[in-house]
């Protein structure tokens, strides 16, 4: 069954309209809730399109409707990349949590991909989905956004361009608002664990000299998490990073290793 491409008007979430794509349970299984995606930031968005539909297309088959909303000044939605700021995306996301709550009954899943972990978790306790799935999840905003200064600083340097005075908002090849910038750097992995229970599932490079494992930082949040009484759980893949990767790349344990998430936290009959 194909996808369905909308517009949700923005209300309360600012100026626009949001685009969204529907990804409806396939009628032939029972509906066991409705899951929204929070896309990752900046490139890793469009690098990341080709995992996103695969596993909205698998979860779908499973009986979960699935929303995918692109954030205000993201992809088709209304607005500048240069105008967003963190409390629009914040309504963005209560704006697609809502709609399908509205549409379709169960339970909600909140699921995030890289910066999209850190929104999804600053969301869930207003919002009180009933369980997050986290894909290679970012634990600290500031770092994250290091990371794609970094990246800049290397791509101009390979150019030639060292000239000083550049920009310091202007990350990846996108303008960023200096006040979406700060709020970046102030999210965190809330010390308080989440309400919900947390599927957390991460990649590392294939290695014939280890199995892979999850990250140290990642291992500090769950083990706090699991300590404060969260019920987290966590799984380590071998699989390419598809949201860096110069290539269009497809990592089918991630996919199933999803699924058998989603039948942790929505199990079949939850929405009957």
């Amino acid at each position: 069954m194909s996808a369905q491409t909308f517009f949700l008007p923005s209300g309360n979430a600012g100026p626009g309209q949001r685009f969204c794509l529907h990804h409806a349970a396939i009628p032939a299984v029972a509906a066991r809730g409705a899951i929204v995606y929070i896309h990752p930031f900046a490139e890793e968005m469009n690098k990341s399109r080709r995992m996103a539909a695969l596993q909205a297309r698998a979860f779908a088959g499973a009986g979960f409707h699935v929303l995918h909303i692109d954030l205000y000044g993201c992809g088709d939605s209304s607005g500048d990349f240069a105008d967003a700021r963190w409390e629009l995306w914040r309504e963005d996301v209560a704006l697609a949590a809502h709609w399908l709550r509205d549409s379709f009954p169960g339970p909600l899943t909140l699921w995030g991909l890289r910066l999209g972990t850190l929104l999804a978790l600053d969301c869930a306790h207003r919002l009180r989905p009933d369980g997050l799935l986290l894909w290679q999840a970012v634990v600290s905003g500031q770092a994250h956004l290091h990371q794609f200064a970094r990246l800049q600083t290397a791509a101009r340097l390979l150019g030639g361009d060292t000239a000083p005075g550049a920009d310091s908002h202007d990350i990846a090849g996108y303008s960023i608002a200096p006040a979406l910038a700060d709020a970046m750097r102030r999210q965190e992995a809330p010390p308080l664990p989440p309400a919900c229970p947390v599927q957390w599932l991460e990649l590392t490079p294939a290695s014939p000299e280890q199995p892979p494992a999850l990250q140290a930082a990642s291992m500090l949040v769950i083990d706090r998490w699991r300590q404060a009484g969260a019920s987290v759980t966590a799984k380590a893949l071998c699989g390419t990073p598809f949201w860096s990767s110069s290539e269009i790349v497809e990592v089918p344990a991630l996919l199933d290793a999803s699924l058998d998430a989603m039948d942790s936290l929505a199990p079949a009959g939850a929405a009957s």
